[in-house]
């Protein structure tokens, strides 16, 4: 264990790969993505490195990347989780009021069938609409559907952000669209005894958005119209301690996706925006990684930097891309760590996913992530060598996620 001013002087870096663990899978010889993809500067970083097992999604809790990215921040969601539409809120600047529910709104890919019901879930990203395009259609979405109850934020390619005002006791039951890709949306319609204007406002946004422009060109270039309007992921305000509060550290919180830029703000860290980097598949890794490395140059202690693409690829049970997404990450993000963390002098890299997205699944599962840490002060000698699924055989349990951080910025129990 470091002392006080030992720690007061380290730098602290969290590469969060949303969605890296997976399933072992047979046409990768019954490895998974993370064990397949060639992956030399995370292997060389684990020679020297604590390795192990965290638990992110506490039992009861949906293995969404709220409360997982909660978990791994160090916050026990059984005690201040509010809801995923909130945190992002919070990252687009929309002041949520107490008895107001929020909603995130994505723009979603539907089959054709005349009964809404009947339709299935062809995309829950409609093709991972540009930011520019769905701009367009939450704004025609608002002028046509909003109302004092109801008020459309834009926000990110597919993912965006309705507020019920005076909704918080609104007893409603909503089905991530991830969660049923090529499913019949029937039974996964919204549920509960307040349910109905919601429903009304899928179907109605299904009638409107069926021949708005935007729509048209992208078909005409074959590509997935954003079709109707999909909401899930309902929360109340937030309340957060920060973490320059609890450990007396400046930080910066790096991503891509309002969820996390959200909960980053919430937790006191200051966002970082990099230019190219999307919340999709494709996006500026290098960039990202470079802009975290001069946060901590600039004097800040603690970087938070979050990594969507695996997770878009679990969804979307691309194989191919999400083992070119770890290795991107590895060479364009670990490789660039590796490159430059002696000019950053006491230095932590904790390496992690915040839940698995298996592609056989195509969304979210519960199990424990592989973590590695990282200390240039004191090197591991009895690391288990493997950073990848199989780490508790070897390393160390956290059974409880939001412990991490914890041991992370103070250091692991003896």
């Amino acid at each position: 264990m470091l002392t006080e001013q030992e720690l007061n002087n380290l730098k602290y870096l969290v590469v969060l790969g949303d969605g890296m663990a997976d399933y072992p899978i047979e046409a990768l010889n019954r490895k998974t993505p993370l064990q397949y993809a060639q992956t030399p500067n995370i292997d060389e970083f684990a020679r020297s490195a604590r390795i192990g097992l965290v638990s992110t999604i506490p039992g009861g809790y949906p293995p969404g990347s709220d409360v997982a990215n909660l978990s791994v921040l160090g916050y026990d969601p059984r005690t201040c989780y509010t809801g995923r539409s909130p945190l992002e809120a919070v990252s687009m600047g929309v002041e949520l009021g107490d008895d107001d529910l929020a909603l995130r709104c994505n723009l979603v890919t539907l089959s054709g069938q005349p009964d809404y019901a009947d339709r299935t879930m062809d995309d829950y990203s409609a093709g991972e609409i540009s930011s520019a395009e769905s701009a367009q259609l939450i704004e025609s979405l608002e002028k046509e559907l909003g109302s004092d109850a109801f008020k459309f934020y834009p926000g990110i390619s597919y993912r965006h952000l309705v507020i019920w005002r005076g909704g918080r006791k609104r007893q409603v039951a909503l089905t991530p669209p991830h969660d049923i890709s090529d499913r019949r949306i029937g039974e996964y319609l919204p549920a509960g005894e307040d349910s109905a204007p919601l429903l009304d406002l899928m179907k109605r946004s299904a009638a409107l958005l069926a021949s708005h422009p935007v729509n048209e060109v992208r078909s005409q270039e074959g590509l997935h119209a954003a079709n109707s309007i999909w909401f899930w992921g309902e929360g109340s305000k937030p309340a957060l301690d920060t973490l320059t509060r609890r450990y007396q550290i400046q930080g910066s919180v790096i991503c891509a996706v309002d969820l996390v830029r959200g909960l980053g703000i919430c937790a006191g860290l200051t966002p970082i925006r990099v230019p190219g980097a999307t919340g999709g598949i494709e996006t500026n890794f290098f960039g990202k990684a470079r802009a975290a490395l001069d946060e901590l140059k600039r004097g800040r202690d603690f970087v938070y930097l979050h990594i969507e693409s695996p997770d878009e690829c679990g969804h979307q049970g691309n194989l191919e891309k999400k083992i070119w997404s770890i290795e991107q990450i590895d060479s364009q993000v670990i490789g660039l760590i590796r490159e430059e963390m002696n000019s950053l002098g006491d230095f932590r890299l904790l390496l992690l996913p915040d839940h698995p997205t298996p592609i056989s699944l195509k969304t979210h599962s519960c199990e424990p992530v592989p973590f590695l840490v990282f200390d240039r002060q004191q090197p591991h000698t009895q690391a288990p060598d493997c950073f990848d699924e199989t780490a508790a055989a070897s390393g160390t349990f956290v059974p409880e996620g939001h412990l991490l951080m914890e041991y992370f910025i103070k250091g692991f129990p003896d």
